[in-house]
């Protein structure tokens, strides 16, 4: 297994945007395009130079053909992928919209993806990496898939591994809000660097206030905690600093993959050894060009496109 610098995995679709406003049923046209909170992270990361790997389960279909030409065309390793002839990749339509969040339908109950489990994957397909970033959405597609999010998450803290988390909160796909409260802090408490939004953090610790959500997990032995808050930025917390980080104001065309966005930006600041305040600044900035474009993962930048964008905004 080649060595590359982070490994995800999660489960991807293909996903149908509409191509002008109005509700789903009445859209004739739709734009093709790959979703999933794992391959927007892989993407974006691989455009700023890291080596990326994803690991999943698709159909043998053309929706699953489609994800992973997608991935390789952006660089992304897939060769731990692997292509199921039993079940289907799954789909998703999403509205356009004007102004606030999209509606988006999803066509992922019984997936291929949400087959996978430990017995398919290489350990040294996470261990051949520097490391890990995981999500909470594979732990709520199937016990299957749950099983493999805890195996990586014990298999690279043995490794010594640095692991980072994005809660990632999907409360339609759990059986009840307790149960993904358990499962997702049980996985969070075991990361370094924990990425909570504001109303996820509450949600998963019942504190309102981003220092409160940020002690929940620094008290259990996480490294970092960064809230996000949407337009106002991000609070990070660690052991030793704390502080808020502006967003940067940009002209919105779809929120989807804010959250992609901003992890995008603190791992790669993180894993270049920038300052934590400076890595938060990153995520902001990345975060902030992900909702500049109607896909999920069309405004992640290359190096030269961020540097211009946050140099600008330095002068502006």
């Amino acid at each position: 297994m080649k060595a590359c610098d982070v490994v995800t995995f999660g489960e991807a679709m293909a996903m149908f945007i509409a191509d002008r406003p109005g509700e789903l049923h009445l859209i004739e046209q739709f734009t093709k395009a790959l979703a999933g909170a794992e391959t927007n992270v892989s993407t974006g990361l691989a455009r700023l130079g890291f080596n990326m790997r994803w690991i999943s389960k698709v159909g043998d279909d053309s929706f699953g053909k489609f994800i992973i030409e997608a991935l390789r065309k952006e660089n992304v390793d897939v060769d731990a992928v692997l292509t199921d002839k039993r079940y289907p990749t799954g789909f998703q339509l999403k509205s356009k919209v004007e102004n606030g969040d999209p509606q988006v339908q999803y066509f992922r109950k019984g997936s291929a993806a949400s087959t996978i489990c430990p017995a398919d994957v290489d350990p040294a397909a996470f261990t051949s990496a520097k490391h890990l970033h995981l999500t909470g959405i594979p732990a709520a597609i199937s016990a299957s898939a749950r099983e493999l999010a805890y195996e990586a998450l014990t298999i690279m803290r043995e490794a010594n591994r640095t692991i980072s988390f994005d809660v990632n909160l999907r409360p339609k796909l759990w059986s009840s809000q307790a149960e993904m409260v358990e499962v997702v802090n049980s996985m969070a408490c075991q990361a370094d660097w924990v990425l909570p939004g504001a109303g996820e953090g509450t949600i998963l610790t019942g504190y309102s206030e981003p220092r409160d959500i940020a002690a929940f997990y620094l008290e259990q032995g996480v490294k970092l905690v960064t809230v996000k808050l949407g337009p106002d930025g991000a609070y990070y917390r660690t052991p030793t600093e704390e502080g808020v980080v502006d967003g940067f104001p940009v002209q919105v065309v779809d929120t989807v993959g804010a959250g992609d966005g901003f992890a995008v930006g603190l791992i790669s600041g993180l894993l270049d050894g920038l300052p934590v305040k400076e890595a938060v600044r990153r995520g902001n900035a990345i975060g902030a060009l992900a909702v500049t474009a109607a896909g999920d993962a069309e405004g992640l930048p290359t190096r030269a496109q961020l540097e211009a964008f946050m140099t600008s905004a330095c002068t502006n």
